[in-house]
């Protein structure tokens, strides 16, 4: 519950700070009768995102197991990739976001009126896909049977639900100054959680199609801990519904883990400390 209610505070907060910044810069520069057509934006990136979880969710269902796992073990793939995707590109530009989205904002007004909707709806709706296919493949690994325990599947979609409302709060409290987050901390922080997250996405993504068939090694297993780790425990489900941990970890399970989360994990850190150090230097300076 709780990798899930991060994932939905920083997906909805890069969508709030995308709204607020939009907002702002039309009351700022008097151009408020164009505000309708951002939250038509918002609105029609919202629907396409609903539908988007919604045909995730039920698509499959009369499908074979095997065509089950085998879109399910594909798709945690994909949200793997836009996941590391997000999380390299926003610690990137949490910086220049402002000025962009302004000269979006600026192109959009002297064009057609339908302009503005597409520059808002394409900011969110973005973050909401995105934010649908995560949540989606965390789930769906979350709810993974293992020796007959069941994570239930309100759980994850109401740390999503908490996250997004608390992602809404701090986005117009950002909007009227009450607060000042530093957002390169922020998305550093939960971006290197969000990494580990993603691993367990991917070995679970791998375990899925070891199940189709796709892949081969089902049951060799790289450990089996499941009489010191049961997942009906609390420490279990708590390791399940974070990290998606698994007690019995195949081999090909593993690797895909460590291969994807050592590298990964070194260059998010590297990039972090190289942004981190033009601020040091400017203050040794001064």
């Amino acid at each position: 519950m709780l990798s899930n209610y991060l994932i939905g505070l920083r997906e909805g907060l890069e969508a709030a700070l995308v709204i607020s910044i939009l907002v702002a810069y039309l009351v700022k520069t008097g151009r408020t009768h164009l505000l309708p057509r951002i939250w038509v934006g918002v609105g029609v990136a919202v629907a396409i995102s609903l539908a988007f979880g919604a045909a995730l969710t039920f698509g499959p269902r009369g499908l074979t197991f095997e065509a089950q796992e085998l879109i399910g073990g594909v798709l945690s793939i994909v949200a793997v990739c836009f996941v590391t995707w997000m999380v390299f590109w926003m610690a990137a530009a949490a910086r220049g976001l402002s000025g962009e989205l302004r000269g979006q904002i600026d192109k959009a007004a002297e064009g057609s009126p339908w302009s503005l909707v597409i520059v808002a709806m394409l900011a969110v709706g973005r973050e909401g896909l995105e934010t649908a296919l995560f949540l989606w493949a965390a789930t769906k690994a979350g709810t993974r049977e293992s020796v007959g325990a069941i994570t239930p599947t309100w759980e994850p979609l109401l740390g999503a639900a908490l996250g997004l409302a608390t992602a809404v709060v701090l986005g117009y409290l950002i909007y009227r100054g009450a607060i000042q987050i530093n957002l390169s901390k922020f998305f550093t922080w939960t971006g290197a959680f969000l990494i580990i997250v993603a691993a367990g996405v991917l070995a679970y993504g791998v375990h899925d199609l070891q199940e189709a068939g796709f892949l081969p090694g089902l049951h060799n297993l790289l450990f089996d801990v499941s009489d010191v780790i049961s997942p009906s425990s609390w420490y279990g489900t708590l390791l399940k519904g974070i990290f998606n941990f698994s007690p019995a970890t195949t081999k090909l399970e593993g690797l895909a883990w460590i291969l994807y989360a050592v590298p990964v994990m070194f260059f998010f850190v590297r990039g972090a400390r190289h942004r981190s150090r033009p601020k040091a230097t400017a203050s040794a300076a001064s």
